[in-house]
């Protein structure tokens, strides 16, 4: 389940640091990347209840990750529908668009 609250939705709220608000399609190449930066995403931590991401997968990636992937060439696409609003404090809207999915 993703999200910050885990119930599925790209909300946010201030203990959330990171920021979880991007709802996005997972990519083999994001999900390579995000390992490469030490967030494996790929790998099941059943402790978690988390059964590790595969491409095409819809996840809710943190603001600031996203950006700095999509300036590395990176990002997955964008669920624009699906990802906050307070996503905008951090991505331009316009860059969104360019990446939705």
């Amino acid at each position: 389940m993703t999200g910050w609250h885990r119930d599925g939705y790209c909300r946010t709220n201030a203990s959330d640091l990171g920021r979880h608000s991007v709802c996005c399609v997972v990519t083999e190449a994001f999900l390579s990347y995000s390992q490469a930066q030490g967030n494996d995403l790929t790998t099941p931590a059943p402790a978690y209840e988390f059964p590790g991401l595969k491409p095409g997968d819809h996840w809710c990636v943190c603001a600031p990750r996203w950006l700095e992937a999509h300036e590395d060439g990176m990002a997955p696409p964008v669920r624009l529908e699906s990802t906050e609003i307070s996503t905008l404090e951090v991505i331009p809207l316009a860059l969104l668009q360019a990446s939705a999915a």
